[in-house]
């Protein structure tokens, strides 16, 4: 399933569900926390796909610096609702906010993965796009929701693995996508690396 690859991987992120992810398909990797500064990425000047991709890219060069001899890979997931971008939530307040609003009705979540290798120039950048058919909360699960702080650290104030059937109706698309990585395109992109 997966390729061997005769240089290092590292994975450009602190995630323990993108870590999850990239060990279950068998792949040898380190994990080395990117340093870059989201705000210097301000939503209203991109697109949901091109606003991931650039961030996706920023922390695959910020780790690749270091290592110019490895396959540095770097991911950023957002959620698209009607076209506005949906990060983080920063506290409480605009997790309960997101979560009324992207359990309304249908919404993206919009993964890019960059890989990157310095050393001969190596730089990819693509995205994946899964649609989520969410169920209609009441006032009390999305209390219970907010309260229970699984809301964290995610983008659109949820994670689909944590939550499962509770939130969700439905997927089009890709599940790996939705968790954080989409292993499908991950695969297709260091294919493309090997035939080089």
């Amino acid at each position: 399933m997966y390729q061997q690859f005769r240089c290092s991987i590292i994975l450009a992120s602190a995630s323990p569900r993108r870590k999850e992810l990239l060990a279950e398909a068998g792949y040898k990797f380190t994990s080395v926390i990117p340093n870059i500064d989201e705000s210097a990425f301000p939503i209203e000047r991109y697109t949901t796909c091109e606003y991931a991709k650039q961030l996706a890219l920023a922390k695959a060069k910020s780790v690749a610096e270091k290592h110019p001899d490895s396959l540095v890979i770097g991911a950023d997931t957002v959620v698209d609702f009607d076209g506005q971008i949906i990060g983080k939530p920063a506290d409480a307040k605009q997790a309960q906010q997101i979560t009324k609003k992207l359990f309304s009705r249908a919404h993206k979540v919009i993964t890019a993965v960059a890989i990157v290798r310095l050393n001969d120039g190596t730089e990819l950048v693509e995205s994946d796009s899964t649609t989520i058919y969410p169920k209609k909360l009441t006032a009390e699960q999305i209390a219970e929701h907010i309260k229970g702080g699984t809301w964290r650290d995610k983008a659109g104030a949820y994670a689909i693995q944590e939550t499962g059937d509770e939130f969700v109706e439905k997927i089009e698309g890709s599940l790996t996508n939705v968790m954080g990585l989409p292993m499908e395109l991950l695969q297709r992109l260091l294919t493309t690396i090997v035939k080089i």
